[in-house]
């Protein structure tokens, strides 16, 4: 019974699509067919199907040139206002401040607009990291609070731009992480969970900071990662059988360039010295006319309304999808008018690269500090 029960990772609850090639706005986007079969996901995703048409549909009548444009003024107006005042809406995210400063602010940066600058305690950052580390190699996300994979790349993240990396501060923690792989391919909150992008990202990330991408398997993870770009919106789920989300457009085609590096790092010969693994076009397309707020801000798809959390990450996900490489191997693709092009983001921090240069530069220059975790050398 329970071999019968078990759906294998080639089959991935395989969908069956078919053309639809009049009115797309690419021949090769293809609908859900559910085989006379209906379900609530399969209900939910034609409606999205539709909604998503009815966009292509307008734009194509309103727009013979096909001139994708990225509305930058009216996002930079929404943006700074966020600086400024928040609206009630968002009373219920009083404790993720932070995250609505990075939120903003990284988009403020994607758009090429000033931001200030900021400085850190090494020491107070290094003591707090080790009283979030746990036994088995994992971290908490704050004192009291629940083990996930982002808790590991936040660590990992600022520690490795603090130069505070540390042999006993991230012991166990690669060997954890892969522990969260699951038989899909993609990275679950804790091991024996879901696939699931978000966490997929922190995993990866955390471990090309650590040096350790090796313990995963990258091969299924590409394969997971791949199924993930819906065949008609060209958006991505965030898990199997789950519906397009904005969100996706980074946590998800942010991790091509990651699992492309590792790759190549292995000599694979087949990987392209032009383009990432997935459709970068199709991505910016969904973009640029599914999650744009006419009034400014992006959003999750049509229908749905704008906050910072998608904007920045629609944001993020459209600068992964129009640039590849960096120095010789740079190869550029912008869908629409030139001005739609948007800054580089580094694919494992997620804030512009020369302001990783410039942290790792001039933390590099400080001691690095020591607590009573870590021994001395003799």
């Amino acid at each position: 019974m329970a071999a019968a029960a078990f759906t294998p990772p080639s089959a991935e609850r395989r969908r069956h699509y078919h053309h639809r090639r009049a009115g797309s706005m690419e021949p090769g986007r293809e609908r859900l067919e559910d085989d006379g079969v209906q379900t609530l996901t399969s209900v939910e995703q034609t409606k999205v199907e539709d909604i998503v048409q009815e966009v292509f549909n307008v734009y194509k009548t309103n727009h013979h040139d096909s001139q994708f444009v990225l509305q930058r003024e009216k996002h930079f107006h929404y943006l700074k206002r966020g600086l400024r005042q928040l609206t009630d809406a968002y009373e219920c995210l009083d404790a993720s401040r932070p995250w609505l400063c990075y939120w903003i602010l990284h988009s403020l940066e994607l758009l090429e607009e000033p931001i200030p600058e900021s400085v850190a305690s090494e020491e107070k950052l290094l003591d707090y990291l080790y009283s979030l580390k746990q036994p088995d190699g994992s971290f908490i996300m704050h004192i009291g609070g629940e083990v996930d994979v982002r808790s590991a790349y936040c660590a990992a993240s600022v520690a490795s731009l603090t130069n505070i990396i540390l042999p006993t501060l991230f012991e166990g923690t690669a060997e954890w992480i892969a522990r969260c792989q699951n038989w899909e391919g993609g990275i679950g909150g804790v091991p024996g969970m879901e696939a699931h992008g978000g966490y997929t990202f922190c995993g990866l990330a955390a471990l090309v900071i650590l040096k350790k991408e090796r313990v995963l398997n990258l091969k299924s993870m590409l394969h997971w990662v791949t199924s993930r770009q819906m065949r008609f919106e060209g958006g991505f789920q965030g898990r199997c059988n789950k519906l397009v989300d904005g969100c996706y457009s980074f946590w998800q085609a942010g991790l091509l360039p990651l699992l492309h590096r590792a790759l190549h790092a292995k000599g694979d010969p087949a990987l392209s010295m032009s383009h990432w693994m997935f459709d970068q076009q199709a991505l910016q397309e969904y973009i640029l006319l599914c999650c744009q707020c006419p009034a400014g801000g992006l959003l999750d798809k049509p229908g749905k309304s704008r906050d910072f959390y998608h904007t920045c990450y629609c944001l993020s996900g459209l600068s992964i999808a129009q640039h590849f490489g960096s120095g010789d191997l740079l190869h550029e693709v912008v869908l629409g008018v030139p001005e739609n092009r948007l800054q580089p983001t580094h694919p494992v921090y997620n804030i512009s690269p020369d302001k990783v240069v410039q942290a790792v530069v001039y933390f590099l220059k400080k001691p690095v500090p020591r607590t009573e975790e870590e021994p001395v050398a003799d």
